[in-house]
Parts: C-alpha cells; structure tokens; sequence
C-alpha cells in the first residue's frame, strides 16, 4: 500500500466524520423537534458507513504494512497512522450492527433527554439511558485490552492512559484542598456584594460585548460562528469550520460570557492546529482533558484575571448601556469570583466547579462496576450533591437530567473537566515563567498569550499524547497542587483573607 492510497482513505472517513458533525450541530441548535426519528436514521446510516471504513479491509492492510514499513510513511503519515491503529484496534471486533445499533440509540436518547428536560422528570429519559448504559456495557468486552476496570476502558477512550487509580488519588487531594479554602473563606473571608449581577444584560447587548472578547482572544469569526442552544459546545467541522453555542440569560450575563470564552478556547484549539493534519484523525485536540485545558484556561485564567477585566469592563460598561454605570470595577470584579454551593455545573463558580465533576466520576464508577442500577441514580446524585456541597436539587431538571453527555452515552469523559481545569493551572505556571500574564492582559494585544498555547499545545494536534504535552510545556507530569495554589491565590485575595 502507498501512503497516498492511506491518506485517501483517512479523507474519505474525515468526510462522512464532517457530514456527521453538521448534523450533529445542526440537531442542537435548529433542528424541528418531530425530525428526530429521521435524523436518528441519518445519523446511523452515516455512521455505518464511517464504522465500516474504519475496520475495513483497507485500513487493516494499512494497519499491517506500515506496521512492517513505518519508513514508508511522512511526518503526517506516522502520526496519522498511531491514531488509526489505535482505533482499529479498539474496534476491529466490534460487530458493525452493534455500533449501528448504538448510534441509533444514542440519536433517540439526546431527544429524550430533551423532553425530560421539559417535563423535568428523569423517567421520561430513564429507559434511553439504560439502553445507553446496557450498550456501553456490552462494547467494554470488545474495547478492552489491558485496563483494570471496566471504568479505566471508558476513560482512556478521552483521555489516554488515566486510570481510576491515578485519578482517585488526584481528586482526593483536589477535594480535599477544595474543600479548606472553602471553609477558610466561611471562616475568616468577607463575602463579595453581588446584588447587582442579576439587573437585565440583553442578549444583543452581551453579544457584542462577548463577540468582541473572544476575537481579541483569538477566535477567527472569519472561520467560525456563534449560535443558541441548550446545553453549550464547541465542534470543529474542519479547519475552516469551527462552531460555538451558548444560551443566553438576560438577568445572568456570566453565563453567556463566561460559556462563550470557554467554548472559544476549544474553537482557537481546533483553528490552531496545524493544517498539514488537515482530513486526517490528527487534527483534533489530543484528549478530552487537554481540549478542556484550554477552554478552562481561557475561561478560568484569563477569565479571573483582574488586569483582564480592568481593560475589559469599561467596554462591558459600555455595551451595557448604563446598567451598570454606577457599579465601580473594584466591586465589579470581586461579584464575579463570589463563591456558593449551587445545583448546575455549568453555572458553578470556579472554586466549587471541580466537586460538580467529582460527583459525576463517583456516580460513573458506580454505575459500571455494577453496584447502582439507573433507578437509584437520581437519588444518589441528590445525596452526593448534599455531602459535598449542602444543597440538594429540589427537581430533577436541577438534578440528573442537567447535563446532555449521558444521553451521547459519553461516559468517561466528565473528569476530563477537572483534568482540564489542572492542566489549565499548570500551564498557568509553566507559561508565567516566560510571559508576563498581567502585563499581556491589560494590554491592546493578547497575541503573546494564544503564541505560547499554540506553540506547546494547539499545533500538535493528536499527534501527541495528553501526558507528554503536559511534560513537554511545564517540565513535570499532572500535579493539582498548581489549581489548590491558584485558586487559594484568587479567592483569599477577591475575599480579603490574609495569609
């Protein structure tokens, strides 16, 4: 096989993965709530297509002769061919019709995750769930090669080589460290006035404020696009087609704003890799936990930056159109790093955000080492939610049915959130060493910053892996001690803590 003949077939897959991605975009933003049956039709037929080249018999005869004949193979060849290998073998036994079968049921699970949401009854999308979980279940045997628990199968599909026994020891400690800022700060901090947050921002009024940030951040709207939806995500089409959602609140502008930023660092990563990579698997991000990397980073470090928001609040006061004249940036600027146990991730504060994926990765082990059933789970989330943060979801739509990621049957991928947002806090520190943050961000030109991720994470694409970017661009592998310091620095600061 020439390498040509393998490039063109990666093209052909990259294809059908595009064709998927606008339907997949287009069933969370527009389309008719009737048309699910059919796209559910669209979708596996689409996806057969895909499954069919991806353990086809060219890909195999790929996989077996540049196994033999890696020299044969260009840059972009080898690292294009690591990827297809993995997941030949990740999926070369799976039987076609039971991923047909899961695509289908994963389609019909997102609009009866969908109706639940209205009816805020988790029975209304319990039995899409449990077919999700009793498919994902069934495909563990096939996916499995070394991993110890059926759980550490599902995590390295989004973030290669974590394990629960790494991740379990991390969070402890990320818990734990979590956990005495907040009492220090209940303790001894002065809550921050917010009382000013919830006056109304209209949604035209905070697009262009927040169109104006992200490109000022980097994102090429030129490439891009920004739409409404209910539950936010970026998804790279291809190189020039990289798309960010949002919802909107007119009496809460940080979640917009703050969704927006966030999403826009997955769409910089996305238009920033190299486009040598462009057709191939290579050109995604390299895991889940660094695409979150850097949407945290540019959420949660920049985004809690105070020089930041000091050369930004006079625009936002600006677009606002008086709303908040009378509120001075001092006050301004602590409102947004109060702190309080609340029900909905996405809407978490940035301290307490992490607990949000801790619960989420304790309910998944639970759930696939066989010891809850999905009746239990609604019950078990409220009870964790009361353990870790005091609160408990007084319905479901606060509750379980509050995130899409389990009717998409993604299950794995919560903790890369939280992986992600250390990642974020170690680059933070790896990146201080060379460029100063404060300095950057009060300034006309954030162009220094979106350089230094392009250069030790974006360009990459998934030609390398999570835990040797994160070696390569700060010297040292995952240490959560970075995020506990950050977020001590940040919140004892906004909170008048000394010491």
């Amino acid at each position: 096989m020439r390498e040509q003949e393998f490039l063109q077939e990666l093209k052909e897959m990259n294809l059908l993965m595009q064709a998927m991605g606008i339907l997949g975009w287009d069933s969370q933003t527009g389309m008719p709530e009737k048309a699910s049956e059919e796209r559910s039709e669209v979708d596996s037929y689409l996806y057969g297509l895909y499954f069919n080249k991806l353990i086809g018999p060219k890909i195999k005869e790929a996989v077996d002769y540049f196994g033999e004949h890696p020299d044969e193979l260009s840059e972009v060849g080898k690292a294009a061919y690591e990827v297809v290998k993995k997941d030949y073998e990740l999926n070369q036994s799976v039987p076609q019709e039971k991923m047909v079968e899961y695509s289908a049921a994963m389609s019909k699970a997102h609009t009866a995750w969908q109706q639940s949401r209205k009816s805020k009854d988790f029975a209304d999308f319990r039995d899409a769930l449990s077919e999700n979980i009793r498919l994902t279940k069934e495909l563990i045997p096939y996916w499995k090669k070394k991993e110890a628990t059926d759980y550490d199968v599902l995590l390295n599909q989004y973030e290669p080589d974590m394990t629960v026994e790494v991740l379990d020891k991390v969070f402890a400690q990320l818990r734990d460290g979590i956990i005495e800022i907040r009492k220090t700060l209940a303790e001894k901090g002065t809550e921050p006035n917010t009382e000013f947050l919830t006056r109304k921002m209209t949604k035209e009024q905070q697009k262009r404020f927040i169109t104006k940030v992200v490109e000022e951040l980097g994102y090429d709207f030129s490439r891009g696009r920004l739409d409404d939806t209910i539950h936010p995500f970026a998804t790279g089409i291809n190189h020039n087609d990289v798309r960010l959602t949002t919802r909107w609140n007119e009496h809460d502008f940080s979640m917009a704003v703050f969704g927006v930023i966030h999403e826009a660092g997955h769409g910089m990563y996305e238009q920033d890799i190299d486009a040598k990579y462009a057709y191939t698997p290579v050109h995604q991000g390299a895991s889940m936990g660094i695409h979150e990397s850097q949407s945290l980073f540019n959420e949660i470090i920049i985004g809690s930056n105070r020089a930041f928001w000091e050369k930004q609040y006079p625009f936002f006061q600006e677009c606002a159109e008086g709303t908040f004249d009378d509120v001075s940036f001092d006050d301004f600027y602590a409102s947004l790093k109060r702190t309080q146990a609340s029900l909905i991730r996405i809407e978490a504060d940035s301290l307490t955000y992490p607990l949000h994926i801790i619960i989420r990765y304790e309910l998944e082990k639970l759930i696939f080492n066989g010891q809850a059933s999905v009746d239990e789970l609604p019950e078990l989330w409220n009870q964790k939610y009361e353990e870790y943060l005091g609160i408990r979801p007084e319905n479901d739509l606060e509750g379980i049915l509050q995130d899409v990621h389990w009717s998409g049957a993604s299950f794995g991928y919560f903790p890369s959130y939280a992986l992600g947002y250390m990642y974020a806090a170690q680059l933070r520190h790896a990146m201080a060493k060379e460029v100063d943050l404060d300095e950057v961000l009060a300034s006309n030109d954030y162009t220094l910053i979106k350089e230094w991720l392009c250069k030790h994470i974006h360009q990459y694409g998934a030609s390398r892996k999570p835990n040797q970017l994160v070696k390569d661009a700060t010297g040292e592998a995952l240490n959560p001690q970075y995020l506990i310091d950050y977020l001590r620095e940040i919140y004892f600061s906004v909170y008048n803590v000394q010491g």
